[in-house]
């Protein structure tokens, strides 16, 4: 690429909204170049948990093709005390192929090949170091090696997008609106995993998981059923981490010592660790999405539901709208703001913003009572099912009314009552 190369569209970035945006912009006959750090997409991608078939559908629609690892039909959610648990589980064998497991590596380097089967043109192992400005416009990107222009640029570069910071659409992160993740991937062979998780039919397994190690901290983990190998990471407040000086490996490694993971996980081989940073604030610290020339999508521009785990979809969703924002500003030869704008209006009629808007308050009112949510409710949850599913030759009435004096001996009634506000202030939030 010389110095005076330009193209209609580069897009920053080959993870789900990037290669989203790119494949988008492709279909409508422009010229666009996915730029990848990476020496190729996936590389060094990271994520927690699944991706949703109706997200990939949208974008991909042959996406049963791609190297899945196994449909999910089993979503569970685990509450650890210090030697106990309580599991909710959910089957639905209508929908048995809702989303799926992909190993990121494998997924990633799929979607790519799909996109530039499209007309996208991949430049791996391209970092870009600035975003070229222009009276105020974004026109282009330099590289280690050299500049390229576009009449748009699209930023998909993660959660830590600095581009982004530059031209001051973002601010650096505060500590209380990212969560560090990180994970390992055990490898299993196939047979076991199945019967240790009840698996059938090459089906796959999800859990969510509170308390235990995880408890007082804004965290959680997670664990899924790859087909040769079970991965298992938390996910904590990087604010958490830093103030107790807590270590997030140790956090997981105490996880996986936990009575109920260790025998899902037992002999399993370490065969990879990665740690990842996720925007968790919410919609109130989300960045400016456009300026002149320019758009922010998926984790660059903090697009995450923290409350049900949804990351991927957002990503390929705000890319599909940057994309389609993209072509129409080609179309009428208009790259400022007033016409960019029509990306976020296209957010905030879907499902994107409105979800964020309902969940608006969860981070900070549970972030604000971890002790009690995260905690010592699921501590109590598991005392209950002891009693109730236990046959000790003591009456259940005297165990009962032990366990409720307890519950209420343990907390003051200030901290019941401030946690009954916060429930309802939740339940009114989601539902107003």
């Amino acid at each position: 690429m010389s110095e005076s190369s330009k193209t209609d569209v580069i897009v920053v970035g080959a993870g789900p909204a990037g290669v989203s945006a790119a494949i988008t912009v492709a279909r409508g006959g422009k010229k666009v170049v996915l730029v990848e750090r990476g020496n190729f997409s996936g590389s060094k991608n990271v994520y927690g948990g699944v991706i949703y078939s109706h997200a990939a559908q949208e974008i991909f629609p042959n996406f049963k093709e791609a190297p899945i690892e196994r449909f999910v039909n089993n979503k569970s959610f685990m509450l650890l005390s210090e030697y106990d648990s309580t599991t909710i589980s959910y089957k639905n064998s209508l929908t048995e192929d809702g989303s799926f497991i992909a190993l990121r590596a494998k997924w990633d380097k799929w979607c790519v090949e799909q996109a530039k089967k499209e007309g996208v043109y991949l430049a791996p192992d391209t970092t870009v170091r600035n975003l070229i400005v222009e009276n105020g416009d974004v026109v282009g990107i330099e590289t280690d090696l050299e500049k390229f222009y576009a009449d748009i640029v699209i930023l998909a570069d993660g959660a830590n997008s600095l581009l982004a910071e530059q031209i001051g659409l973002k601010s650096k992160p505060k500590t209380k609106q990212v969560v560090l993740g990180v994970k390992e991937v055990l490898k299993l062979p196939s047979a076991v995993i199945e019967q240790r998780f009840g698996l059938i039919d090459g089906k796959g397994a999800e859990f969510k998981i509170a308390g235990g190690p995880l408890a007082g901290l804004f965290a959680m983990g997670l664990m899924f059923t790859n087909k040769e190998s079970v991965a298992i990471g938390i996910g904590a407040s990087l604010d958490d981490l830093k103030s107790k000086k807590i270590a997030p490996y140790e956090l997981l490694e105490d996880l996986k010592h936990h009575p109920s993971i260790a025998p899902l996980i037992k002999d399993g081989e370490l065969i990879e660790y990665s740690a990842h940073l996720i925007p968790e604030g919410g919609i109130e610290p989300l960045p400016k999405l456009y300026a002149n020339g320019v758009m922010v999508t998926g984790d660059a521009a903090a697009l995450v539901n923290n409350v049900h785990f949804e990351g991927t979809n957002l990503a390929m969703f705000s890319g599909k709208f940057a994309g389609e924002t993209a072509l129409e500003a080609i179309e009428k030869n208009d790259f400022s703001a007033n016409m960019l704008c029509l990306y976020e209006k296209k957010l905030q009629n879907s499902f994107v913003m409105k979800d964020l808007r309902t969940y608006k308050d969860v981070v900070k009112l549970v972030s604000g009572r971890t002790e009690s949510f995260l905690g010592y409710y699921p501590q109590k949850v598991n005392e209950f099912f002891e009693i109730f599913t236990s046959a000790n030759g003591i009456e259940k009435k005297s165990l009962f009314v032990k366990f409720t004096k307890n519950f209420f001996c343990k907390r003051s009634l200030a901290e019941l009552f401030s946690d009954a506000i916060t429930g309802i202030k939740l339940i009114f939030g989601v539902l107003k």
